[in-house]
């Protein structure tokens, strides 16, 4: 592959990246580095890649991780979206117009506001839409298993996932969040986040491993039950 080419493969996300104000930790391989391109040249799991980053959004509130990822899935989706009147006659799901009244009789845009979606919950909101999903806690599984279902979805069209994952347990600051996957690096067994906070961290190639045990990690609001990940199709 020419270099022309893995640039043009890596370009979509690199321009908005270099925008982002953290640096990654040394565990992580940060997308914007030449080991991180070339993963993504590598990578076999890759179709959900190009939809993702066509589509990517940054989080508009701090709390918005999962509106945000929810968005971008469906715009990769080519899900009918609403009709954005300032874009008129264009239509495109928004962090605005994602949430509507049905998500609203599931979790209200307040609550969402105050303290962000759990895995369960936001599994729920995204039940509203026209999609096939299904929702896998950590401590429900093993590694083995969501690296297989993981690898499965990233090589297939219009088949995504997000991941809820303890921030700290990967080395960065914060808390749970959510944010897609878009590649898997099978030499290094890593996955690529297409992190939604880009205004925090850019993109990264984290260990399956690592981001696993980040998964299987309690959410405070929630008891009994862990993080985890979504599985996400069409109808």
């Amino acid at each position: 592959m020419s270099t022309s080419t893995r640039h043009l493969l890596a370009g979509l996300l690199l321009v908005s990246a270099t925008s982002a104000v953290g640096e990654p930790p040394s565990r992580l391989v940060d997308f914007r580095s030449d080991e991180g391109e070339q993963f993504l040249v590598q990578a076999e799991a890759r179709r959900a890649y190009f939809p993702l980053a066509s589509h990517f959004v940054c989080q508009e509130h701090r709390s918005f991780c999962g509106v945000a990822s929810m968005a971008m899935v469906l715009n990769a989706m080519q899900v009918s979206a609403p009709a954005v009147p300032e874009l008129a006659p264009y239509r495109t799901f928004t962090q605005t117009n994602v949430l509507d009244a049905a998500t609203e009789a599931v979790v209200s845009q307040a609550m969402i506001r105050e303290q962000g979606l759990s895995l369960d919950q936001f599994a729920a909101v995204f039940a509203t839409k026209p999609v096939t999903l299904s929702v896998h806690h950590a401590n429900t599984s093993t590694l083995d298993e969501f690296r297989a279902r993981a690898c499965d979805y990233l090589a297939r069209h219009d088949h995504f996932v997000i991941v809820n994952y303890l921030r700290r347990a990967i080395g960065q600051e914060g808390g749970g969040h959510h944010s897609p996957l878009a590649a898997y690096h099978r030499e290094s067994d890593r996955f690529l986040i297409l992190d939604v906070a880009r205004y925090k961290y850019p993109p990264v190639w984290v260990t399956a491993a690592d981001l696993f045990s980040a998964m299987n990690t309690g959410d405070p609001t929630v008891s009994g039950t862990t993080r985890g990940y979504l599985l996400v199709s069409g109808k």
